[in-house]
């Protein structure tokens, strides 16, 4: 923490302008010493100042130089960005230098752990921003904007808040019996305040059940026999040639992925392998893939010929995803029709030659996951493991608290469980923490965030 840390924060490449970020004691300084323009150290804060990035006599770059003084910063330190002009020579010279005249390249995610570490924001404000830079669809941004804008960490704070008061209650009518202007805590009203903090974190857990469908998205396989027309309608749902389409059966023999965005959502598409019975090595590789994806994915989309009468095959797929979250679609229906289904499956008709029922599918898939109700809604979730876990490690001690209510235990040991769902919490949002947790957390980050 006492080192000047500095990183490229931009993409490294071809472009208009590089970023350079320094954040730390010495960072005016350190920029100050290959800087010729103004004297970096006399500015005011937050501002800009054109001058040059030098190497003793030499000009490496003509610069933009932001100042920002502590603690009105993301770190809280002093931090200065030097905007050059892209490109990964100059870019690389000018880190170089820094780093020569007593800068310490930043680990991955340095500036954000320093703004959690500095009480600028929590951890699940620090989490939110690796989601925002990620984030693939609008759903996902606004989900990562509502946690870095510290909403879900009000939520957190107000339900340990809850909490907190009820310990200190219990602890006034212990330590101080005698003081009558104090709140009697009785079983019926811890009962009450229990139910009402239970309730509480389940939303919380209900809710994250649509967070993590934002974050992860939704995988979708297709499958069904070769030449069914799989591969076709991935490149039509894609509107690009993503997958080779032939006549020949087996073209593809491996899984394909592509993604599209659906409704806000990320769609992770998955071409499989025509499924039936083969002597082929590498042909059987492919359907052994496939039949292992239908167990997996979140949906499947099983693909069957019109112009052909139902198989054996197609009968063990029908009978394997029965019990799995499934749409059959009944491909080639411009042809003449030889298919007979039962009428209580879940089928969509079309064809990818007039692409005929590809917008039913779509809007299946929306009515299956409630998309269209998803971003009318304030994205405030819980968006991974580590948050869902202590949610409900959280909720489990509150549980345990009201099961003993019932039981009339002695109050002084009903908050043994309260204490424990609210350092969970705590946890959570990075109140209390362990110096390896963070680092773990922090090492995902890209550099110069």
């Amino acid at each position: 923490m006492e080192d000047t840390i500095v990183a490229i924060s931009t993409s490294l490449g071809v472009g208009a302008i590089s970023i350079i970020r320094v954040s730390g004691n010495k960072s005016i300084s350190l920029v100050n010493s290959i800087f010729k323009g103004e004297d970096l150290e006399k500015v005011k804060s937050h501002t800009i100042h054109y001058g040059f990035i030098i190497d003793k006599e030499e000009i490496i770059d003509e610069v933009l130089v932001s100042v920002m003084l502590s603690p009105k910063t993301f770190t809280t330190e002093d931090v200065v960005e030097i905007n050059c002009h892209g490109g990964i020579a100059t870019t690389n010279r000018i880190l170089e230098l820094l780093v020569e005249n007593g800068g310490r390249l930043a680990e991955p995610g340095e500036f954000t752990k320093r703004a959690f570490l500095n009480g600028r924001i929590s951890l699940l404000e620090a989490e939110s921003v690796s989601d925002l830079i990620e984030s693939k669809s609008e759903s996902q941004r606004r989900m990562a904007i509502s946690g870095v804008n510290g909403r879900l960490t009000a939520i957190i704070k107000k339900i340990r808040e809850d909490i907190l008061n009820i310990i200190a209650n219990i602890e006034v009518n212990i330590d101080y019996p005698e003081y009558e202007d104090a709140l009697e805590i009785t079983h019926e009203y811890l009962k009450e305040k229990g139910k009402t903090i239970k309730k509480d974190l389940e939303l919380l857990l209900s809710n994250a059940k649509v967070g993590k469908l934002i974050k992860s998205g939704i995988d979708i396989a297709l499958v069904g026999r070769p030449n069914v027309g799989k591969s076709s309608i991935l490149n039509a749902l894609l509107n690009e040639e993503k997958a080779i389409v032939t006549d020949i059966s087996g073209t593809t023999r491996d899984l394909i992925e592509a993604h599209m965005t659906l409704n806000g959502i990320e769609i992770n598409l998955i071409d499989t392998a025509g499924i039936r019975e083969t002597e082929d090595v590498v042909e059987k590789i492919g359907v052994d893939k496939s039949k292992q994806i239908i167990e997996s994915a979140d949906l499947i989309i099983l693909v069957l010929n019109n112009n052909e009468e139902l198989t054996k095959e197609d009968q063990k797929l029908l009978e394997q995803i029965k019990d799995r979250k499934h749409i059959v679609f009944i491909n080639k229906d411009d042809l003449e029709t030889k298919l007979v289904l039962k009428n209580n499956l879940n089928i969509i008709k079309g064809n990818t030659k007039n692409l005929d029922g590809l917008e039913k599918l779509k809007q299946k898939i929306i009515e299956m996951y409630n998309l269209d109700q998803i971003n009318k809604k304030d994205l405030t979730y819980l968006s991974n493991i580590r948050q869902i876990n202590l949610v409900t490690e959280s909720l489990k001690s509150i549980e345990h608290s009201l099961e003993d209510i019932e039981k009339e235990i002695p109050i002084d040991m009903l908050e043994i469980h309260l204490r424990h769902a609210f350092d969970t919490l705590g946890t959570l949002i990075g109140e209390t923490y362990e110096d390896e947790l963070i680092d773990k957390l922090f090492k995902n980050f890209c550099l110069g965030k």
